[in-house]
């Protein structure tokens, strides 16, 4: 049996705690779902700092400084674009772990080079290297890849918490 979300939220909360680490959320297809998983948990205050919902190429730019020839030279929905989202949530909200979630939720919006179901993913955190995930979950429908969107940020907060993955 697989973990739920809350628990899955529960232990990267668990994670960030013990290393000392606050929580930032930098989120684009999954419009706060992240965020909301985390404050879900009862006392999840002392960790999680706050959530950015960057939905548009403008939030990307204005709230975590995601540069605009970035967008236009990789589109948004990119491993650097994530990356970027990521590492300037650390800076924008002065904490020590991000995660940032860009893709292509559906039903429309997909092309042949990023079809529905595409969706990037970095974690940051401070003095280590970003990670990076890209997944293809196919049209499985929006409210689907947002779900599987949502699982796969809180295991990559699980990760850069414990510092696993990181050199």
């Amino acid at each position: 049996m697989s973990a739920t979300i809350y628990e899955l939220a529960e232990e990267a909360l668990r994670l960030a705690r013990g290393a000392g680490l606050t929580i930032a959320t930098v989120e684009s297809c999954t419009g706060g779902l992240v965020a909301g998983a985390l404050t879900e948990v009862p006392g999840s205050s002392d960790v999680v700092d706050r959530g950015f919902v960057t939905y548009s190429n403008a939030a990307k730019m204005a709230l975590v400084g995601v540069p605009a020839e970035l967008i236009a030279a990789k589109g948004a929905v990119s491993e650097e674009v994530a990356v970027a989202m990521a590492e300037g949530a650390l800076a924008a909200a002065g904490v020590g772990l991000t995660v940032a979630i860009t893709g292509v939720a559906g039903p429309g919006g997909g092309s042949a080079e990023k079809p529905v179901g595409l969706v990037h993913f970095a974690a940051a955190r401070a003095g280590r290297p970003t990670l990076h995930r890209e997944r293809r979950f196919g049209d499985l429908g929006r409210a689907e890849i947002r779900r599987r969107s949502v699982i796969e940020a809180l295991e990559m907060l699980q990760e850069a918490a414990g510092a696993t993955g990181f050199a």
